[in-house]
């Protein structure tokens, strides 16, 4: 499954900030672009993870599929 992350320097603190709008919530950061890339996608399947059994995790895949 793919999805599309957005990426964004953190002028404020510094580093990078990433969401993913597929999925309402799922942020993360980090320090450079690799380290936020390889969070968001622990991020993302840590949402994925907690939405299994849900109703909300059927909707997603029927989103997806």
């Amino acid at each position: 499954m793919r999805f599309k992350i957005i990426l964004e320097e953190d002028e404020e603190v510094g580093g990078f900030i990433a969401s993913c709008p597929g999925l309402p919530g799922c942020f993360s950061q980090g320090d450079t672009v690799e380290e936020v890339i390889e969070n968001i996608k622990e991020a993302i399947q840590a949402c994925l993870e907690s939405f299994e059994g849900d109703e909300l995790h059927n909707s997603f895949e029927a989103n997806f599929l």
